[in-house]
């Protein structure tokens, strides 16, 4: 089996190195082994540190309801988020940084205090967190056409590529985090609506299930990590050229600008 996760993981490697898209991996992994799955994206993690990147939070994936019935699971998903991932609110992105670029729009917390029990709270992540920020999350395939099935996505970071977040931080207290509504823009024409119930019921939900997972992994939370907590709307389809800009309420903006083809 270490072979065959080997092999997964080589797989989704070369095609970020050739930033061609592969072939599914659930051909060597099944679709239904999650731990096989997080073992790929574990190798995978560790030649990103090997390559001196500085891991600085976890993403939470498949938050919406109807993506789970879509893909057969009941839970989310999580994946790696690396410092240089981050982008700055409105810089011009070079799409070719991502394949097959999608993006949508989600709240972020930030941890200052460590998640280390068994089993959290809602209060465990409210008292652990130091604030929220709008942020946007362009998501990226190393599968070609998108062609994922719960394991692919799982081995493939989550399907993970960018994100932007907002730069003025809001204490949890200061808005409502499960009635907020979300409007993401395109140019100005609406392309994603939503509300923080999008997001599991309740982003904190989504955060207390990540802290739990990441202790049992041996990798709890910690001080200054940043959680993308899910998308709070529909995802979107990136080109270049294209200018994203969601609001939520209570929270604020944040931008994403994709440069233009020379």
């Amino acid at each position: 089996m270490n072979n065959i996760i080997e092999q997964a993981a080589d797989r989704l490697w070369q095609a970020h190195i050739d930033h061609q898209p592969c072939a599914p991996v659930h051909d060597l992994i099944g679709l239904t082994d999650i731990d096989a799955a997080y073992a790929v994206q574990q190798i995978n993690t560790q030649r990103r540190l090997q390559q001196g990147r500085r891991l600085v939070g976890r993403k939470i994936g498949l938050t919406s309801k109807a993506v789970q019935k879509q893909l057969g699971v009941d839970q989310p998903d999580f994946g790696m988020l690396f410092a240089d991932m981050c982008v700055v609110d409105g810089e011009p992105i070079d799409i070719a940084r991502i394949l097959q670029p999608k993006i949508e729009a989600e709240i972020a917390l930030i941890i200052e205090r460590p998640l280390i029990h068994a089993k959290h709270t809602v209060a465990d992540i409210i008292n652990a967190t130091a604030y929220a920020l709008p942020a946007l999350e362009i998501v990226g395939s190393r599968v070609a056409n998108w062609d994922i099935k719960l394991t692919d996505t799982i081995a493939d970071n989550a399907s993970s590529g960018l994100f932007a977040l907002g730069s003025r931080p809001v204490k949890l207290a200061d808005f409502d985090i499960i009635n907020c509504g979300m409007l993401m823009e395109r140019r100005g024409d609406q392309v994603s609506i939503g509300a923080g119930a999008a997001c599991l019921g309740n982003p904190l939900y989504a955060a207390v299930w990540l802290a739990d997972v990441m202790v049992r992994f041996g990798q709890p939370l910690q001080p200054g990590d940043i959680i993308m907590t899910g998308a709070l709307g529909p995802m979107v389809v990136a080109a270049a050229g294209d200018v994203f800009e969601a609001h939520i309420e209570g929270l604020g903006r944040v931008s994403a600008a994709f440069a233009p083809t020379r």
